[in-house]
């Protein structure tokens, strides 16, 4: 069975009667976590909704529900939760509860950039996820814990799925109480993504992986990212950083004897000195129970990435990926069941 689309819910709740009045405040309600019959403005939900449409909410809750359900759930010892996500016609995906009352939010089942360092890309893509399943991550994480910041950095590549995810993005930003700043996208870059978030009402924030500063190795590790090269994408994020007002986040997993080295550094440097822009530096976090080519760098040599790159003036963190204890973490998702 196929889940409905956001228009197709919306059309389903004009048919039972719902003025645009209505169909707000039940969007609201959804993603917020709150019964659709809540009182509104200490009035009783009969006052409000036309009687068709309330008689018909225990439905469209129940339908809302079936968007995604939880398979399982694996928590870590730093309270994020990995929870393994079944959708309506059996696919499985996964989201992220993170500390700091966040949660990490998948836009594909799968993914086709097939990057070196995740366990995604290695099994493909096998479709997109709608924007109504976007959303329905969101639902279900307030369901369980307070949710103040929604990170798109789950399964997928959002910039291969624009319309559902910036969908998403609308309906979270003016009816789901979000911030822009509150919501992240994290992507490979494009232009494609750019004439998007350019012409978008609703501005998130955005992380772009970066992972090199020269085209030919960055190439290598996201083998299927659009042909931008790393100069291109900086100056394309640049842009959006100041029609945004907050600065872009770039983000570079530390691979052992392939993006460590002093001339990396130097490419760095040459890249986002003086940008509005901030370094995050990752350190790798092995797929479980997967083959890789790929090796952590020791954490030596990340602190001094790091103490190198401030001094030359460039905003840079060590990020620690929240969940990674229960295979949750930067490049560990791939709907496994264990």
């Amino acid at each position: 069975m196929k889940s409905p689309t956001l228009a197709q819910l919306r059309r389903q709740l004009t048919g039972l009667g719902a003025k645009p009045a209505h169909l707000e405040r039940i969007l609201r309600l959804w993603l917020r976590a709150k019964p659709l019959d809540t009182p509104f403005r200490k009035a009783a939900a009969a006052t409000f909704f036309p009687a068709s449409l309330l008689g018909a909410l225990p439905a469209f809750a129940a339908r809302l529900a079936d968007l995604a359900r939880v398979h399982a759930e694996f928590p870590a010892e730093d309270g994020a939760c990995r929870l393994l996500l079944r959708l309506l016609d059996g696919q499985r995906v996964e989201s992220v509860l993170l500390p700091g009352e966040g949660v990490c939010v998948s836009t594909q089942a799968g993914c086709a950039v097939g990057c070196a360092f995740c366990a995604t890309g290695r099994h493909g893509l096998a479709r997109q996820l709608l924007d109504s399943e976007i959303l329905a991550q969101v639902a279900l994480a307030r369901a369980r814990r307070s949710v103040k910041r929604v990170v798109f950095m789950g399964m997928g590549e959002p910039a291969h799925n624009l319309d559902n995810v910036f969908s998403a993005i609308r309906l979270l930003g003016l009816q789901g109480g979000f911030g822009h700043k509150r919501m992240v996208v994290s992507s490979v870059g494009g232009p494609r993504l750019f004439e998007r978030l350019a012409a978008e009402i609703v501005h998130p924030a955005l992380a772009l992986s970066l992972h090199s500063a020269d085209p030919d190795r960055r190439a290598a590790l996201l083998p299927n990212a659009p042909p931008m090269t790393p100069e291109a994408l900086v100056a394309a994020g640049e842009a959006y950083a100041h029609l945004c007002g907050h600065p872009i986040q770039y983000q570079w997993t530390v691979l052992a004897g392939i993006n460590d080295g002093d001339d990396e550094v130097a490419g760095i440097i040459r890249l986002l000195r003086g940008k509005h822009a901030m370094m995050n530096l990752i350190a790798y976090n092995p797929p479980a129970a997967r083959d890789s080519d790929c090796a952590p760098c020791g954490e030596d040599r990340i602190v001094e990435m790091t103490r190198r790159l401030n001094r030359a003036g460039i905003l840079t963190r060590i990020r620690r990926s929240a969940g990674r204890m229960a295979d949750g973490g930067c490049g560990q998702l791939w709907a496994r069941t264990t």
